[in-house]
């Protein structure tokens, strides 16, 4: 696999156990959690820091507005969770896969993105400032005014997402893959140069291209 995208077969999957005993949900700082799962359970705004996940299935599991700064989550896998507004500034995923969560305002900036598949999820205003992508599949998401500035998306790629009004000023993007998504008043164009834009996407750009052009498009 290349440090500046996707592989054909797409991100390597996390390992987890198909059967872990289900424990309560419960947090505190530099706690290490391993090979469990975290069913239906609520712990919004909880602070913890310096947290560890590894072979564990999140389900149903809400962390609505909590802060968890340097969080780590290896080999885990995310379903069906709301985890809207979650702080997590200079945390990792590696080896992840989060299907079908809400995650609305996350904050994942400073962060590292290893491994990472997002399907079917809501994305929109997430912060991803100077986040590191390496091998990260995001498909069927709707990331509409989320955050990229200065972020490293060069081993990225985004299928049929819609990426109305993000931002990506700044970002390193050479190599990063757009495929039928929604680019309509995508921020920081300029730092788009050698990113892979699927044909159908065009248009849409084209739009933003020629204002930072100081092209006015008029009938």
């Amino acid at each position: 696999m290349s440090r500046f995208g996707v592989s054909a077969s797409g991100p390597r999957p996390p390992i987890v156990p198909e059967e872990l005993p289900e424990v309560p949900f419960d947090l505190e700082s530099e706690d290490l959690h391993e090979k469990v799962l975290f069913a239906d359970s609520d712990l919004s705004g909880v602070f913890a820091q310096s947290v560890e996940f590894a072979q564990v299935r999140f389900r149903s599991a809400r962390l609505a507005g909590a802060s968890l700064p340097k969080l780590r989550l290896t080999d885990c896998v995310v379903e069906r969770s709301d985890w809207s507004n979650l702080r997590a500034e200079n945390a990792t995923m590696e080896r992840v896969t989060v299907a079908g969560c809400r995650m609305t305002g996350l904050a994942w900036n400073g962060g590292l993105l290893r491994d990472v598949t997002f399907s079917d999820g809501k994305l929109d205003l997430t912060n991803w400032r100077m986040a590191r992508f390496d091998a990260v599949a995001v498909t069927g998401c709707n990331l509409s005014g989320a955050d990229f500035s200065n972020a490293d998306l060069r081993g990225a790629r985004f299928v049929d997402c819609d990426l109305t009004g993000a931002q990506f000023s700044g970002a390193t993007m050479q190599g990063a893959r757009f495929e039928h998504c929604e680019l309509a008043g995508v921020g920081g164009i300029t730092s788009w140069t050698g990113a892979i834009v699927h044909p159908d996407d065009l248009i849409g750009l084209s739009y933003v291209l020629a204002g930072a052009l100081g092209i006015v498009v008029r009938s």
